[in-house]
């Protein structure tokens, strides 16, 4: 079968592309899926580079999103030609991806696509969009809801910031997107932004320990500076997740936010959460979340275009979701 593999061939050297490779062969309750569509994410362009903080096992296929059919199974939970998906564990890290005509994955791992949805409308949410929707979903379960005021996204251009952009707005809440791409502001509201604050405009204006009330909610997707400077300004009892660290993994910050303002500070983990939940996130994706922005996020490539995209993704000029049509 034709797969995107890395293969290490020196001491952090590493070369990657298109390669012909073993079909894997299905183990004790595993399944084995036919993949239609994958997805590409910042994690997969770190893979793809050998970053050892995400992959240590060489040869590797990369690809922690994958949507298809069941070709094999020795579960009892699956039968052949079930449509199915599977994102997070440890499937693009550690082990093959979605990269390929063919992945292997434990059954525990699997869960069942909606009929609402097509096989590529989930890959264009893939992990960023479960990341998006649990982000979501945290600030609904903590009180935050759109009569409370604005909510802030962060790294708005990026795959979870776009579909939290554009997931906020389907839900009736006002949203204020930072981006450091000014040739973008047009995209964000068309996607659902009311207003677009630039990077570094946010950065300089955010001096004081403490800025005035302005946000009911956060939802950070970089880390960072942009991320201490937002917390200044949410308000009494506000929310903010987080769930990236493409601006930076420290976080610098001060306690007058949790302490004057009771602020909460809720990690977003899309990789081991329960199946349960995941399973719950995606029938809210494919339903009442269903966004109407799909077509305007959405880069479709083939498996010999994700070099290039990997590189847009490290270079941090990547807009929206790539999606890569396998069959």
């Amino acid at each position: 079968m034709k797969a995107f593999l890395v293969e290490k061939v020196g001491d952090r050297e590493f070369v990657s592309g298109i390669k012909e490779v073993s079909t894997p062969k299905c183990g004790e309750n595993e399944v084995v899926i036919k993949v239609s569509y994958s997805s590409l994410n910042y994690k997969d362009a770190l893979s793809s580079v050998g970053n050892p903080g995400v992959t240590r096992n060489f040869p590797h296929v990369t690809g922690i999103d994958v949507a298809g059919t069941i070709h094999e199974s020795t579960s009892h939970i699956f039968t052949k030609g079930e449509r199915v998906l599977v994102t997070g564990y440890d499937m693009g890290m550690n082990t093959d991806g979605g990269h390929a005509q063919f992945v292997k994955v434990p059954a525990s791992w699997v869960a069942r696509i909606p009929d609402s949805i097509t096989d590529k409308e989930i890959m264009t949410f893939g992990t960023a969009g479960l990341t998006a929707a649990l982000s979501v979903q945290e600030l609904l379960l903590n009180g935050v809801k759109p009569e409370n005021g604005e909510i802030l996204v962060t790294g708005a251009t990026g795959g979870v910031g776009s579909i939290a952009v554009s997931i906020l707005n389907k839900i009736g809440y006002k949203v204020v997107a930072i981006s450091g791409k000014e040739n973008k502001i047009d995209y964000l509201k068309k996607i659902g932004a009311s207003e677009v604050i630039l990077r570094d405009t946010f950065n300089e204006e955010a001096k004081k320990p403490m800025m005035g009330e302005k946000y009911a909610g956060v939802i950070d997707t970089v880390g960072g500076e942009i991320l201490a400077n937002a917390l200044k300004y949410i308000k009494y009892d506000g929310v903010a997740t987080c769930c990236g660290l493409t601006s930076s993994h420290e976080l610098n910050t001060n306690v007058f936010p949790f302490i004057l303002r009771g602020v909460r500070l809720i990690g977003i983990d899309s990789v081991e959460c329960k199946l349960e939940k995941k399973q719950a996130a995606w029938e809210k994706i494919a339903s009442k979340w269903k966004i109407d922005t799909l077509s305007s996020i959405t880069n479709e490539i083939t498996l010999e275009e994700v070099a290039k995209a990997y590189n847009q993704l490290l270079a941090g000029s990547a807009v929206g979701r790539y999606v890569v049509k396998i069959a």
